[in-house]
Order: C-alpha cells, then sequence, then structure tokens
C-alpha cells in the first residue's frame, strides 16, 4: 500500500515543516516526514531559534512535548498563520491501525510494556509507542503506517495529551492520579485536565478504563466517566495466578488489574494474560533489589520522579527504611509528602535542589535526616547508618535534571555505588 501523506495535509508539505525540539520526537518527526518525501527544519534552544522572519518560510509546525502550550515560538507561529501540532498529534494522521493510549501518574510504563508483550505472546503484530522513548512518529516512519492489524500501545504523558487535536485511540487506559508536574500545569486540576484530553477524544465506540484513584478525582473535578470506565484497581486481595510474577504485589499488581479489563473487552484469553505476566520482565529502576551487603539490602527506585511513586515503594516495606530522597523539584505539597511518608523513615539523607526544603520539613516532623552533597555521599553514610536487617532504598520522589541526564543515570549510578561498597565488602571479609 503506498504510504502518503493524506490529502488535506499534503498542501501544508510542500513547504519545509518547522520542527521544535532536537530531542527523540523531533528526530522522529523528521523520519515520519522523510518516509512521505516531505522536508522539515529543526529549531532548538540549544540551536536556531524560531523567530517571525523563520515563520514565513513555514505551513506547519510540529513540536515535542517538552515545549508547553504557551512557548512563545508557538506563539509566534500562530501569530503567522503557521498550523501547529504535538508530534503525537501529527503522527496520528498516518497511523492505520488500533491504537490504545496508557496513561496515568505512575505505571504508565510498565502497563504499556506489559500490554505489548501479552498482545506478542498470543500473535498480535504489536508494538509499544509514544512516551517510553520510542516516539509514534517513528513508529508510524518505520512501519508506513501499519494497517488494520497493526497495534500500537502508546504511553501518553499529560504533556503530550493536553494539546491532542488529531489523536484518536481506540482504548484509553488511565493507571491513576496524583500529584505530579506542577511545575508545568500549575495545580491538580489543570494536570487532571491535561489527562482528561484522551478521554475527550476516544473513538464513537472506544473504551475507558480508569483505576480507582481516577474515578476519585473524576468526581472532584466534576468530570463524568462512562458507566463501564470504572475499574477497582487498589486494595484488590491477593491473586494466587500471580505469585511469583512482577505483580504479584501493589503498586504493580494496579497495572495487571487494568490491563486484564482491556483483556477481557478485546476478548483474549485471560489464561494467555497470566501466562505473559510470568514471563514479563520489570523494567530497571522500578523497585529492584540491587544487593545485600553485611545483612544491609540496597534497592534502586530511581524511575519514582513522584511522590505517589514513593509512598508506593514504602508501602511495600514492612519497617522503616533508609530513604534517599530528593532532586529537582516539580511543584506539589512538600510539607503534607513528608508529614505522609514520615513513619516509615527510619532515616532520611537528603541531596539536590529540593534537599534544604526536605530537610525543613523533616525537622519539622521530628524525622531522623542528614544533607548530602552527592549521591555517593548518600549511599555511603547509608552504609554507615544501617545494620543488619536494614534496607537502603533510592526512591527519589523528584526530578533528577539537577544532578543527572535522567532517572535512567541517577540508577545506574546508585547500582555502581552499591556494587562499589560490595566489592569493599568482599575484599574486607
Amino acid at each position: 500500500m503506498e504510504f502518503a501523506a493524506p490529502p488535506f495535509l499534503q498542501p501544508l508539505l510542500a513547504r519545509p515543516v518547522a520542527i521544535l525540539g532536537a530531542g527523540v520526537s523531533g528526530a522522529g518527526v523528521r523520519a515520519l516526514l522523510a518516509a512521505v518525501g516531505a522536508t522539515g527544519i529543526g529549531y532548538d534552544k540549544n540551536g536556531e531559534e524560531f523567530t517571525a522572519a523563520a515563520a514565513r518560510h513555514h505551513g506547519l509546525l510540529v513540536f515535542s512535548p517538552g515545549f508547553p502550550p504557551d512557548h512563545p515560538w508557538l506563539a509566534c507561529a500562530r501569530l503567522a498563520g503557521v498550523a501547529c501540532w504535538s508530534e503525537l498529534d501529527f503522527a496520528a494522521l498516518f497511523w492505520r491501525g488500533p491504537l490504545v493510549a496508557i496513561t496515568g501518574t505512575n505505571g504508565k510504563t510498565t502497563l504499556t510494556e506489559f500490554l505489548n508483550h501479552a498482545l506478542r505472546s498470543v500473535g498480535v503484530d504489536a508494538h509499544a509507542t509514544g512516551n517510553i522513548g520510542y516516539p509514534f512518529s517513528r513508529l508510524a516512519a518505520e512501519l508506513r503506517g501499519g494497517n488494520a492489524a497493526t497495534v500500537a500501545i502508546c504511553e501518553v504523558s499529560s504533556f503530550q495529551a493536553e494539546t491532542l487535536r488529531q489523536f484518536q485511540p481506540d482504548a484509553v487506559l488511565w493507571t491513576n492520579f496524583a500529584e505530579d508536574h506542577l511545575e508545568r500545569h500549575g495545580d491538580l486540576g489543570r494536570y487532571f485536565a491535561a489527562k482528561w484530553k484522551l478521554v475527550e477524544r476516544i473513538k464513537p465506540a472506544g473504551i475507558v478504563l480508569a483505576g480507582t484513584s481516577v474515578q476519585k478525582f473524576a468526581h472532584v473535578f466534576g468530570r463524568r466517566l462512562p458507566e463501564a470506565a470504572a475499574i477497582g484497581s487498589e486494595g484488590q486481595p491477593a491473586d494466587p495466578q500471580l505469585a511469583g510474577s512482577v505483580f504479584a504485589d501493589y503498586p504493580q499488581r494496579e497495572n495487571f488489574v487494568l490491563a486484564a479489563a482491556w483483556w477481557r473487552s478485546a476478548r483474549f484469553p485471560a489464561a494467555a494474560l497470566y501466562a505473559a505476566a510470568h514471563t514479563f520482565p520489570l523494567g530497571r529502576h522500578r523497585l529492584s533489589r540491587v544487593a545485600e551487603i553485611d545483612g544491609v539490602t540496597y534497592w534502586n527506585d530511581s524511575k519514582a520522579t513522584n511522590f505517589h511513586a514513593v509512598e508506593a515503594a514504602l508501602a511495600g516495606f514492612v519497617s522503616p527504611v533508609a530513604l534517599i530522597l530528593g532532586g529537582r523539584p516539580k511543584g506539589g505539597d512538600v510539607a503534607a509528602f513528608v508529614e505522609r511518608i514520615g513513619r516509615r523513615i527510619k532515616h532520611a539523607f537528603l541531596l539536590g535542589e529540593a534537599g534544604a526544603e526536605l530537610a525543613a520539613h523533616c525537622a519539622t516532623q521530628g524525622i531522623s535526616h542528614t544533607r548530602c552533597d552527592s549521591l555517593a555521599e548518600s549511599v555511603g553514610r547509608a552504609a554507615e547508618f544501617c545494620g543488619p536487617g536494614d534496607q537502603v532504598l533510592l526512591s527519589p520522589g523528584f526530578a533528577s535534571f539537577d544532578m543527572f541526564r535522567s532517572y535512567a543515570d541517577r540508577g545506574d549510578q546508585f547500582e555502581q555505588l552499591v556494587r562499589g561498597l560490595q566489592s569493599s565488602a568482599a575484599r574486607l571479609g
């Protein structure tokens, strides 16, 4: 089948397309343009700036999710009459197959990867895409739009969802909702409204599935979910069929509950989903055990970049832990967060831009704590503080970009530091 832009789009592709952002999303847009014989010009804060003069050369602009809706470059483009679409919207115009959108404050990457894994296990041509680091535009380019049997499982962040105009999913799975990204959205209501765009964009015959916390906040903000959307994702009893899998316990159990609800709606056999659960490898930096050294166990949960994720991790430990916490603030009520987790902390090792504020709230709550200048210092001090039976948990609760390239870089460095402790202990032993 010929792969070409929709007829209404072709006049806009006659001139080079402006691409805002030089990261993976921008590269994906370039690949999709090339696949349909069009060209693009990139603009980025570390490269060429988008100006009123530049706008005159373009009929269409495609922007990466790092550009908020009120970004001056987007305002400049709109003023010049340039059509402005997000990367996700642009890719959706070329996609021919079913589209399942996954969102949530936490768990969306795991759910995206798990549904992709499960569908492939039953012979479906499925592809995980979107906010997982593999842009929808690149998938559309590499598969030339796919076909009626090609399923895209697309992780959608609030940054991507808030501007949607073309993207129309066949299903929306919304795992949970909690405080996050307030540095961009301003307050919880706007954050919820950004994700709600996915519900508004669902196809007429599509299905929406929402976890317990999503239902609660929908009521708070006066939003009406479809009656069939409500999934009791929290507080479910143990499922013997999940024993030994990554979904046996919370927080990962919530992801399985949402997956199972969609799986039933798609009429796939339940046994196949349980089988897939037992062969699914959880992604790195998600509450994974690194090592036990002199009776102290070290855990890497670097992907916990918000308060909800930290609280979910702490809930899995039977006794208070030595918690490594901090990073770049993302907004939210830090005082309330510290108060909620205080009883689960034996000692907090605080680092990054949020360190001073966290220390002040720890002092107010009477939580034993230490300010640290680096991750290496926090790991070293935790090793000195802890004894046999203790748990050291890296679950930062904040963004990584004040000290690291990404949450993965932070987690990798933590694991290297723990391995160093392990080597030293072995030499001494």
